[in-house]
């Protein structure tokens, strides 16, 4: 089940899920440990309520849930009405921008022309460590609360209707020796008091209240973390001291005025597309740890189906997320990430696949022999985008002194790397894994990125005064760039071929499988410019392969059976595939007029969104459903730099008239 909403300070990141319940719950780590979510299923935080005895669930049915809908883009919401039960229950969610607590704050507003007596149930499921084993849940009669722990994470939790604190209870057992879970005891509306269990365990309180005729009442919960008991009780007081709803309000204008930081005049955009953007930022943000890196997304709903998540630091996606964040004016966020990378790299000049935001190499499935030939188990592209993406920060911040302390350690070492790692016989980078992480070959993407890398090195050692050096990148730059112009782009395909080869006899064999990454490449990455004639016939050529049935979305390349569906007419177009080709027509553009097919593309992305404002990996052709993870930050990324770029190119043109009638005026003026 996609998360309809993500809240985080960096320290904490919470997914809830479209009826309202926990589904992910991040802590230390933004993407490490995930204390909630099991390779079952089963394990959430879930929600109930009673009324005069009847008993819902928020998973049932008889719910009509919306979730994230509201226009505060940082703070989570639900709206819940249950016609059985005549309620209707609205929340604000948050997690604290600075300290560390999860913050809920419920309405019950009573629909019935009679008075009720509701009572308000929740269920946590922990799997502290992402193990079963070894944990603790207790009631605490010195706080009034209850408290799971194990190791150095602990987990207090606490509620209260009006000023009343809870005053039910149980811990017990949850999916193991045949419980299936201490929740199941609310439905009868009676807690039963257990006080204590450990092992695999989950515990559920409860509180009630006579709510009179369409009358209300409000209901405060919330989860406060630390590294020891002492540390979640003190957030515990600070919580009843300060109170939910202002830690709630400040938590939301802390985010507003972070949000006002990006001064771009977004006016010209539909409010969908406006709303849409300054989520994205708040998304990116929450996958943002504070020590540096920044996960592909924290939707683990796919463990379900796998083998595991996109939890992890891949330096190509956090590459273009830290740029857009540097587009937009938060360069902190992205320096931490750079810093965090940079530290990463092999002695040899290289980064690996992906990583744990804790710094340690994340799981991979790229082997070190091949065919009995050792051989690096890398993207090479991965290691020139946060290279080039790097000297993209200089431009924009002009922080010499931080380029520089980074040049000896990693950006020469890398460009290093990058310059010997060549088949001579090509003038080619020597093969690597793709940016789809399935082949091994010299694909055009790669080639265009590490020349785009070398010749950002080669910048940035003229700067530093290293001019030998300058020009020896420059020139391995400038060799792989007339290599994909001449070598990859295949006339008779009307395209840039997917990638090369070369077999036992030492022949070239090319895929020409039409890949959107062999079209974009080459032009983003500066290898070709947008209005030569080689991109105008591949445009025309992905045009009439690569777009899904109602010709806006793009798949990533012909023939793609990831998470496809059988009962769709063609492979799942992507959110950045999309945006890419949002990104031709703005670079191609000569008039403002000429920008309206990356407009369209642009609201096609947004039309594709969640009610809550999530931008999938994918969507199915035929019914736009999130398929694989959502969110998936890269989509949120590109569609903060796609809509920037139009934005600035739309205010060019907007300039160009205006000196233009100035001139005009000028003139006239003068006669």
């Amino acid at each position: 089940m996609a998360r309809r909403v993500t809240l985080g300070n960096g320290n904490i990141l919470v997914g809830i899920d479209s009826r309202g319940q926990v589904r992910d719950f991040y802590f230390p780590h933004v993407g490490h440990q995930n204390h909630v979510s099991g390779a079952s299923g089963s394990f959430m935080h879930r929600i109930g309520v009673s009324v005069n005895g009847l008993f819902r669930w928020f998973d049932d049915a008889s719910w009509q849930i919306a979730v994230g809908e509201d226009l505060h883009l940082a703070i989570g919401d639900i709206y819940a009405k249950n016609s059985e039960l005549n309620v209707v229950i609205r929340s604000k969610d948050a997690v604290h921008n600075e300290k560390n607590i999860f913050l809920r704050s419920f309405t019950i507003e009573n629909l019935s022309p009679e008075k009720q007596e509701v009572k308000i149930f929740f269920s946590q499921q922990f799997r502290i460590s992402e193990s079963r084993r070894g944990d603790t849940a207790f009631f605490d009669p010195h706080t009034n609360t209850i408290i799971h722990y194990k190791g150095h994470t602990n987990f207090l939790i606490n509620a209260r209707i009006g000023e009343t604190p809870f005053d039910e209870y149980s811990v017990g057992l949850f999916d193991i020796e045949g419980q299936r879970g201490t929740y199941l005891d609310a439905e009868d509306g009676k807690l039963e008091g257990n006080p204590i269990e450990h092992g695999s365990v989950d515990s559920v309180i409860g509180m009630r209240a006579i709510i009179p005729a369409h009358g209300s009442t409000l209901v405060h919960y919330w989860i406060t973390c630390g590294a020891s008991l002492e540390e979640v009780k003190a957030l515990n007081e600070l919580t009843i001291r300060e109170t939910p709803d202002a830690l709630i309000t400040t938590t939301n204008n802390f985010w507003n005025a972070w949000l006002a930081m990006d001064t771009m005049d977004n006016e010209i955009f539909s409010p969908k597309i406006q709303k849409l953007y300054r989520r994205s930022l708040c998304i990116m943000r929450a996958h943002a740890d504070n020590g540096g890196g920044i996960i592909a997304s924290s939707d683990t709903d796919m463990l379900h189906h796998g083998r595991d998540t996109y939890s992890y630091v891949w330096p190509r996606d956090g590459a273009f997320i830290a740029h857009a964040f540097d587009q937009a004016g938060y360069h902190d966020v992205a320096k931490r990430f750079f810093t965090f990378m940079c530290s990463r790299i092999e002695k040899d000049g290289y980064l690996l696949h992906k990583y744990r935001v804790d710094g340690c190499l994340g799981s991979s499935w790229h082997p070190w022999i091949r065919g009995g030939v050792p051989q690096l188990p890398i993207q090479e592209d991965e290691t020139a985008s946060i290279v080039l993406m790097l000297w993209e920060h200089y431009h924009l911040t002009h922080d010499l002194e931080f380029i520089e302390s980074l040049y000896n350690s990693f950006i020469e070492p890398a460009a290093e790397f990058m310059a010997s790692y060549m088949e001579p016989s090509l003038g080619l980078p020597a093969s690597s894994y793709d940016l789809w992480e399935e082949r091994f070959s010299i694909s055009t993407y790669t080639a265009s990125s590490v020349a785009a890398a070398l010749h950002a090195v080669a910048q940035c050692a003229a700067l530093l005064g290293k001019g030998e050096r300058a020009r020896t990148y420059e020139s391995v730059a400038q060799q792989i760039c007339e290599q994909v112009r001449n070598r990859l782009f295949d006339t008779e395909l009307g395209m840039f071929v997917k990638s090369l080869h070369l077999d036992q006899n030492g022949d070239e064999v090319f895929d020409t499988t039409l890949d959107m990454s062999s079209f974009y490449g080459p032009m983003y990455f500066g290898v070709v410019a947008a209005d030569d004639p080689h991109m105008k016939i591949a445009a025309a050529t992905v045009r009439a392969a690569l777009t899904v049935s109602d010709h806006e979305g793009y798949v990533r390349y012909t023939g793609d059976t990831y998470y496809a569906r059988q009962d769709a007419a063609s492979p799942n177009p992507w959110v950045i595939t999309t945006l890419w080709m949002a990104e031709y027509y703005i670079r191609i553009a000569k008039n403002k007029s000429e920008l309206a097919h990356a407009l369209s593309l642009i609201e096609w992305v947004g039309e594709k969104s969640s009610l809550s404002g999530m931008l999938a990996e994918q969507m199915h052709p035929d019914t736009g459903e999130h398929l694989s993870t959502s969110p998936l930050i890269w989509s949120h990324a590109q569609f903060v730099t796609t809509v920037r770029n139009y934005a600035k190119c739309y205010a060019e043109f907007n300039q160009k008239v205006r000196r233009k009638k100035a001139v005009k005026h000028s003139e006239d003026t003068g006669k």
